[in-house]
């Protein structure tokens, strides 16, 4: 079982308290659910996206332009460049991830949150507060 979370739960958006709660508390009950169920050979994982090219990113760069003033090809070129891989993750290369970890061979893998987000989280890192921090400085 996967709980399909947010690069958010590493580091809260500032104004979306309730949101954050949310999404820290599905991790949580992953993590609990993981240790519940383990003995009976269940597994679980949380596996947030980074930025990911859909109908979804494709709003926030709107959003984000008429916030900023900035085109929304600057928003994406600003993703692009904040990430080890420099490029936006395809929706397929994030079910890939799906897919192994359901493979059966992949039975000793329950509770943690596996990040598909192009390198983008860094630990010293802060996600960006607010549509200008977005963008680089």
């Amino acid at each position: 079982m996967f709980a399909i979370t947010s690069i958010t739960t590493k580091e809260p958006v500032a104004d979306l308290v309730l949101s954050n709660a949310v999404r820290a508390a599905v991790v949580g009950l992953v993590k609990s659910l993981a240790n519940e169920f383990g003995k009976d050979g269940i597994l679980l994982n949380n596996v947030p996206p980074g930025y990911t090219a859909t109908d979804r990113l494709k709003e926030l760069a709107k959003s984000c332009s008429a916030a900023t003033r900035k085109s929304e090809k600057n928003i994406y070129d600003s993703w692009i460049m904040d990430s080890a891989l420099k490029r936006l993750g395809q929706p397929a290369e994030f079910a890939d991830t799906i897919v192994w970890l359901a493979f059966e061979r992949v039975s000793f893998v329950t509770g943690p949150t596996i990040l598909v987000d192009r390198g983008t989280y860094k630990v010293s890192r802060k996600f960006p507060a607010t549509p200008e921090s977005l963008l680089p400085s």
